[in-house]
């Protein structure tokens, strides 16, 4: 097999489990969302009817806005829709915005290499204390956070590697 083959079939496996996990992590941070409309729905509930206000609900709903929002961001740089200056790029020729779009992806690879690091090293730090009421590891708390920082820097590698086989389907980066 050649190697511009082998190349190939890697990117198109890199491909495919990235949109799985992109499908995951949407499907997590849905079912989070979802779960934590319905704590609140309790929550209310049990408050003005029936006077008794269930305390977890609040350690609970942090944990569950963690998912949301780290998963949701790791979703955002797969597949491009998370909140960018553009103007720049676009009013420069297509050589130098090839160059903005390779130095984002760049920045963003080593962004989420330091946010996986910190966030595990955060994480292992807390994992032995426990959150009140709930009791679980309050290392919970930040492992959103490394997830995600692991997830920006594989999907940032993967902008990088189609950007550099000339592939990059991003609407901004190249025309």
């Amino acid at each position: 097999m050649s190697d511009v083959t082998e190349a190939s079939s890697f990117v198109r496996g890199m491909n495919k489990t990235y949109d799985l996990l992109c499908r995951v992590c949407l499907v997590l941070a849905g079912t989070a969302l979802v779960v934590m409309t319905l704590m609140f729905a309790w929550l209310v509930f049990g408050r003005y009817v029936l006077n008794d206000t269930p305390t977890w609900v609040e350690q609970v709903s942090h944990l569950l806005l963690m998912v949301i929002a780290f998963l949701g961001a790791a979703v955002g740089v797969k597949q491009d829709t998370h909140l960018s200056v553009v103007f720049f790029r676009s009013v420069v020729p297509t050589w130098l915005r090839t160059a903005f779009v390779f130095m984002t992806d760049l920045l963003m690879a080593s962004f989420g290499a330091l946010m996986f690091w910190f966030g595990l090293e955060l994480t292992m730090f807390k994992w032995k204390s426990l959150i009140p009421l709930i009791q679980v590891p309050e290392g919970l708390r930040s492992l959103p956070l490394t997830i995600c920082g692991a997830l920006v820097f594989l999907f940032s590698i993967g902008h990088l590697i189609q950007l550099l086989r000339g592939r990059d389907s991003r609407k901004d980066s190249i025309e």
